[in-house]
């Protein structure tokens, strides 16, 4: 498959909510041959998925605005505008936004694939969309489909 070249304004790449976030992808699997997969994600406080492992891709992370509290095993990190993050893969990590305002940052994935559970997962939204804070049975759905993406979620003890 010859991949073409790809140019995105603001306002364009599908958009989705996923369990209280906001992504924006600008380039997917299908477009890249497989290579990668990149999204601008917005991240209201609070937001960010609990500790997880990737079995299958490189995870990375550039902050746009706001600050991420990136947790990598017993270790936290405040990351800031600017700031450039990389989960390789096996290495348990999560991310939230412990501030009063909404982050962004940009997330690629190398190789791609896992953006389509969060298709499978997540529900058509609008840039500019705040995402309403997770159900149950959208963390339930992501915990049933997880797995099929080479994904193990550490649930929170209740």
């Amino acid at each position: 498959m010859k991949t073409q070249p790809i140019l995105r304004t603001p306002s364009e790449g599908r958009t989705i909510a996923v369990v209280g976030d906001l992504d924006r992808f600008l380039a997917t699997g299908d477009e890249t041959d497989g290579k990668y997969a990149m999204f601008e994600a917005t991240v209201p406080p609070g937001g960010g998925p609990p500790p997880h492992t990737h079995s299958r891709e490189e995870e990375s992370f550039y902050i746009l605005d706001g600050e991420i509290t990136f947790t990598v095993g017993e270790k936290q990190l405040v990351a800031t505008a600017g700031m450039f993050a990389n989960m390789p893969i096996g290495s348990q990590h999560s991310f939230k936004n412990a501030s009063d305002k909404t982050a962004r940052m940009i997330i690629s994935v190398a190789p791609a694939g896992l953006e389509n559970m969060f298709f499978e997962v997540g529900v058509p939204a609008k840039v500019g969309d705040i995402p309403s804070p997770p159900t149950k049975a959208e963390i339930e759905k992501l915990l049933a489909v997880a797995p099929n993406y080479g994904i193990t979620i550490k649930v929170p003890e209740h």
